[in-house]
């Protein structure tokens, strides 16, 4: 039998919880920073199958991000939410690990970020959905897709997207809003409307 954790893991805890489990992580409890891992893992998963788009190399890259977050703890001053301290290390590893070759797939991939309970016919309906607005933002720029896809699919507010893409705020509102509008176009011309 598992033992009960110490640190109850729910999608809903508070910026308090984390607070303390950051706190003590950084302090070098080791269980506080597995909760961490636990938490966010299928987050940085995801945004790594963007980059890498095979499971070997985002296990890595997983690995890789989470050793670094874990030697930076310290340096965490808590300005910034965690998870948003975390995508940023995640984000500019995983850019220096495909040294510019800017193969970012966007749209994160639904499965991993959450688990849901669909009828199989809702299944069906969601990752037809999803393969059809992941094949239009593939037709994006990138810089805009990348924005587009941390706004919408890992729900980050436009100050957060800035600290995870080091872009100034009026350019990543203008990105979002060039997305949007380039990707409703292209929805729309699939559509026939």
């Amino acid at each position: 039998m598992e033992k009960p954790s110490l640190f109850p893991m729910s999608e809903n805890i508070g910026a308090k919880t984390e607070e303390i489990l950051v706190r003590s992580a950084a302090g070098g409890n080791s269980q506080a920073f597995g909760e961490l891992v636990k938490r966010y893992h299928r987050r940085v998963a995801a945004l790594g199958m963007g980059f890498f788009k095979n499971t070997a190399d985002t296990e890595d890259f997983v690995q890789d991000v989470f050793i670094k977050a874990y030697t930076k703890l310290k340096s965490f001053r808590g300005e910034a939410k965690f998870s948003t301290w975390l995508l940023r290390i995640a984000y500019t590893t995983a850019v220096n690990s495909i040294k510019r070759r800017k193969e970012y797939l966007p749209l994160a991939d639904e499965n991993l970020l959450r688990d849901q309970d669909y009828t199989p016919e809702e299944a069906q309906m969601r990752r037809l959905t999803i393969e059809t607005v992941r094949e239009c933002i593939k037709e994006l720029p990138e810089r805009f897709a990348l924005c587009l896809d941390l706004y919408f699919f890992y729900d980050m507010a436009y100050g957060e997207i800035c600290e995870v893409t080091d872009l100034p705020l009026n350019t990543v509102k203008s990105h979002i809003f060039r997305a949007k509008k380039l990707l409703k176009e292209k929805l729309q011309s699939r559509l026939g409307d």
